[in-house]
Parts: structure tokens; sequence; C-alpha cells
């Protein structure tokens, strides 16, 4: 996938810290869609932004198992963590990821590119390991589904 450099972060230190910069933007309500190979970068991101939401770092695990992980932030605000790896396209439907998404609180989705559908207002990023750190790109056009629309 192509799309536009945002950040490359030397370590994960670094990665934490642009996501806990992407708080502010995604609270109440938003949606970040998560791209990337195993060990991108997928969850450290997450945790970042849950340490900018006032939620501790070490409570953010890849729920890779679980599906769904809810964690709360001062204030009220919700963390929804949401991992994809285990999931067909079309099994997402069975679980309710669409309902999820529409509802209260700040969504992550890792594996993002196994939704079946467009979400519309979603920030779309893929993270890529190198040789210089991560790299982190932001998809345009290019969401977590077939229609795309992501902005």
């Amino acid at each position: 996938m192509a799309g536009v450099l945002l950040a490359t972060t030397a370590d994960e230190d670094a990665t934490r810290r642009f996501g806990a910069a992407l708080a502010s933007r995604l609270a109440p309500d938003g949606v970040l869609l998560l791209s990337g190979d195993l060990g991108a970068g997928k969850t450290v991101l997450t945790q970042g932004l849950a340490d900018g939401l006032g939620i501790a770092t070490s409570e953010v695990q890849s729920p890779t198992f679980t599906l769904v992980r809810e964690h709360s932030a001062p204030g009220g605000v919700r963390l929804l963590h949401v991992d994809l790896y285990r999931l067909r396209p079309e099994e997402t439907l069975d679980v309710g990821i669409e309902e999820l998404l529409a509802g209260p609180g700040v969504k992550v989705v890792e594996w993002a590119e196994r939704l079946p559908f467009a979400v519309p207002g979603a920030l779309h990023l893929e993270l890529r390991r190198g040789d210089g750190g991560r790299e982190i790109r932001r998809l345009e056009g290019e969401g977590g589904g077939p229609e795309g629309g992501v902005d």
C-alpha cells in the first residue's frame, strides 16, 4: 500500500509518543485503523494513544486472543482496542464490529485491512519496520474495506 509518510520513529518510545499525540484528535469518539505486518508496532502505537488518553501503557496488550479489550480513561473516555488478526473479513460482521465502531469511545482496530467495509471518518495508518526504524504512513482512500473512503 502506498501512503503519505507521517513519521519515522527510531524506537518503541518514539512510536508511543506518536500515538500519544493522536489522543486529542481521536477523543472522544474517533476511529484509528492500523495496518502492518506482525511486529510492525501497532500495539506499541496503541499504548501511546492510551497514554495520551490517561490510561497506563502497561494496561494495553494486544487483544489477539480476546478480540476486544476495553479500557477506561479519566473523564469517562473509553478506549476499545480490537484485533482482527484471527478473523476472516466475513467473520468480522458476525461479531458485531460494525456496531462497535459506530458506538462511543476511541476505537483502535489492528489488522484493519480485514474489515469488509469502509469506516468513514477514520484515520488509517500503516506501520512498516525498516532499517531506519518504523515508518508510519497515512493511507488515503484505502481503508478498512473494499470501498476505501477512509480519511
